[in-house]
């Protein structure tokens, strides 16, 4: 557990269970298509018993953009909980198999391990149900000097906070990484999340974190203006690297020395845009601890997302050539 390790990420530790599935399908469920909402133990056992056959793979934001820094052939850490059972073991194989050091193995649990069930109609529409389990049950005791190391960027997932012991796990991995010399980098999740956790959010900018990957929407709500250019100007009260992506707009990198502003890929189609922004954090991160520049990095960042937007799933292929 060296600084060899380029990027550590923390977060809640999914299995996506992608199936497809028609519209008589959603229909039963009473799922409306293309909606994401939470749901019980209950009702996850429920719809794993309905649906044909399925791929299982470990997901969640964070998580699969550790997975694609690996599948770039970076090296990489995690650190989320899971529960020693079928979909757990899923997790710890899927990740280990792309050489992800998993810091946190699979232990008994009060929750079964967290899944994601992406039912996948023909036209290409996701509608998710999501138990998150034992993903929950993070806390400060999962990190540590051992389960941390010394990795250049610490990603932290923007939902942990939600989870009852994150915020305190999260504020402890913010001080081993800076005892470390890690970058903290906080990837916001979605604007509702920033919402809801805006004090603490802005907090752990203002004192920890060197890094921000956010989309327009996340940006401007922490931020608190009413526009993305306002959003760009307000980050020069901050000592950080503001990652921005804006879906066909491109994207803006901001630092204190630079701005970088990158158009969008040209694509041939559009298939899933689920995982563009995790798939961009995963190039950039990748190229910016490889010793690349900002520029460099945004243009490995937005080369990934313009392929994982061409296909299902948030996972680069193996054989991605940027």
């Amino acid at each position: 557990m060296t600084s060899s390790v380029q990027v550590l990420g923390i977060s809640n530790a999914i299995v996506d269970v992608l199936s497809h599935v028609d519209e008589a399908f959603l229909a039963r469920l009473d799922a409306e298509k293309g909606s994401m909402v939470l749901i019980d133990q209950a009702r996850a056992k429920q719809i794993y018993s309905m649906i044909g056959p399925a791929t299982e793979m470990s997901g969640g934001s964070v998580a699969n953009s550790i997975a694609n820094v690996a599948n770039l052939g970076g090296r990489t850490a995690y650190i989320g909980t899971v529960a020693d059972d079928q979909l757990g073991g899923i997790f710890v194989h899927d990740m280990k198999s792309l050489g992800v050091d998993i810091r946190v193995p699979p232990a008994a649990r009060s929750a079964p391990t967290a899944c994601c069930y992406i039912l996948i109609t023909p036209d290409g529409e996701r509608t998710m149900q999501t138990y998150l389990g034992a993903c929950t049950e993070l806390g400060p005791a999962d990190v540590t000097e051992r389960t941390v190391g010394s990795p250049k960027v610490v990603l932290l997932e923007g939902y942990v906070w939600d989870i009852p012991r994150g915020p305190a796990a999260l504020e402890r991995a913010m001080h081993l990484a800076e005892r470390s010399g890690a970058v903290v980098a906080m990837s916001l999740s979605d604007a509702e999340c920033v919402s809801r956790h805006h004090a603490e959010f802005l907090h752990a900018l203002e004192r920890h974190a060197g890094m921000v990957f956010a989309n327009e929407r996340e940006i401007m709500r922490l931020l608190g203006v009413d526009s993305f250019d306002e959003a760009v100007t307000a980050t020069a009260r901050y000592n950080a690297i503001f990652v921005l992506t804006r879906s066909e707009k491109g994207s803006v990198i901001v630092s204190r020395e630079e701005k970088i502003v990158l158009p969008a890929r040209r694509i041939d189609k559009l298939v899933d845009a689920t995982g563009a922004g995790d798939a961009y954090t995963a190039g950039f991160l990748h190229a910016w601890t490889s010793g690349r520049s900002l520029r460099e990095s945004a243009e490995l960042g937005t080369s990934c997302a313009a392929s994982v937007i061409q296909q299902v799933g948030a996972r680069l292929e193996k054989d991605f050539r940027p």
